[in-house]
């Protein structure tokens, strides 16, 4: 008698405090994840998503399965706190919102807003609604958009990791994985409870189902979907960059003013703020990625240079230069590339997938001068171990990094017709014009 009692409370509690505690335990939720996510080809983290699918898709067919009497009161099952059907909801409600946060999360990462804000915004609407949308939960044929949609997503990202590749026909084989799937939920719905999927319900359940597909390829022939699991960790244009091994270079930058943003001045690139360069004439300037890719994924990813025609009203490709990209590191798989022929005005690198679908972009005005700018002389990228020298029947010592340790870096120290004749045998390039480049394709951590 007492444990009854004590659930009556506890329901009755949770009844009246529904609204701040499930709006809370979201919050929460989204904090926690984006502080624990870290890889998105991680197990763990997958196993995580695919348990909340499974609770949801669950939930979606128990609750059709129960009778849809209210029991004499006049409010529908959902909003009772003694009905199976409120516990239903509220887990359902609970677990999609954790499948929103963690693609949020995930998708954000990978995509820039300047390009991908439609699918972002999206997201984050469906998120911050999701709360609001209760009284739908209980609607079929809203119970199957969602778990599609969530299906769909998780199948966008994890097809090509478990493939170890991206692309067009990736893409559609996820959404083929995505329909048998859900097909799956509803054959089981059709075989234990037949008359949910009769007549409005059925055209509502294939209507929905149908609007989801349009939609998430729409978005994605539009390249507005971010290329996950591809994620771009780090980005930067430098006056000069020079190779010291695989990974690991020298590179020397204009010396900015905090801005607006202080201290959080590395969030220009995710905001896609513009930043200003000063350069001499003739000077050329360095676009540096660190991309991220899952283990055993090869791909390729391009450096699209554009500069802003004033005359013409319209951004002209200036040069795309073809790099490669290998995966497993967690600070992503560097590369550069370099521009000579620079001229004063807005300019932008699109670091992109084969199929433009864009993993970020950095944004700068050049202002050309006579006057050198202040200049900053950093090492980024992981340093190189270096081997271990032993002397006869003495202590072991480090020796120095031989001048090409691993045959597909150079330094740049190097003359030019050595680094252009490298880049060629390493990637491909298409100019507009026929100005000099030169690229050095991408170096994991030793």
């Amino acid at each position: 008698m007492a444990a009854k009692s004590i659930l009556a409370r506890v329901r009755s509690l949770y009844g009246r405090f529904e609204r701040p505690v499930s709006s809370l335990s979201l919050v929460g939720g989204f904090v926690f994840e984006a502080l624990t996510l870290r890889r998105v080809d991680l197990f763990w983290d997958n196993f995580w998503v695919a348990v909340h699918l499974a609770i949801v898709a669950v939930c979606a067919v128990w609750i059709n399965l129960l009778p849809d009497s209210s029991n004499g009161n006049t409010a529908s099952p959902e909003t009772d706190p003694h009905r199976l059907h409120f516990w239903l909801v509220n887990v359902m409600q609970f677990f999609f919102g954790g499948l929103l946060s963690v693609y949020l999360i995930f998708y954000f990462r990978s995509g820039s807003i300047g390009t991908s804000w439609p699918f972002l915004l999206i997201l984050a609407a469906a998120f911050i609604a999701n709360e609001s949308l209760k009284r739908h939960y209980a609607r079929l044929s809203f119970q199957i958009a969602l778990l599609f949609f969530a299906i769909y997503l998780f199948a966008i990202y994890v097809v090509p990791m478990l493939l170890h590749r991206i692309g067009t026909s990736i893409f559609l084989i996820s959404g083929a994985v995505s329909v048998a799937a859900i097909g799956a939920v509803l054959v089981v719905l059709a075989r234990f409870s037949p008359q949910r999927l009769t007549g409005r319900n059925r055209t509502g359940v294939f209507g929905v189902i149908a609007g989801v597909l349009i939609v998430v390829n729409g978005l994605y022939f539009l390249n507005v979907i971010p290329p996950l699991p591809l994620s771009l960790k780090d980005a930067g244009i430098y006056h000069s960059l020079v190779v010291n091994g695989p990974g690991y270079y020298t590179v020397t930058s204009e010396q900015q003013s905090p801005g607006l943003l202080g201290p959080f001045g590395f969030l220009k690139r995710y905001l896609g703020l513009r930043q200003t360069l000063h350069i001499r004439p003739g000077d050329s300037l360095t676009v540096y990625t660190a991309v991220f890719s899952p283990t055993d994924m090869r791909t390729k990813i391009v450096h699209e240079w554009q500069y802003y025609d004033r005359a013409k009203g319209e951004w002209i490709t200036r040069g795309r230069i073809l790099l490669s990209v290998v995966g497993g590191s967690d600070g992503g798989y560097r590369t550069f590339s370099v521009e000579p022929a620079i001229t004063a005005g807005p300019w932008r690198v699109d670091i992109e997938t084969l199929g433009g679908q864009v993993i970020g972009r950095l944004k700068f005005n050049v202002v050309v001068q006579s006057a050198e700018p202040p200049l900053r002389t950093d090492t980024i990228g992981a340093q190189p171990r270096r081997p271990k020298a032993r002397s006869a029947g003495g202590p072991e010592s480090a020796s120095p990094l031989p001048a090409a340790a691993e045959g597909n870096w150079m330094s740049a120290s190097a003359g030019a017709g050595r680094v252009e004749a490298h880049a060629m045998r390493a990637g491909h390039v298409t100019r507009k014009d026929n100005s000099a480049f030169f690229i050095n394709l991408g170096h994991d951590p030793a």
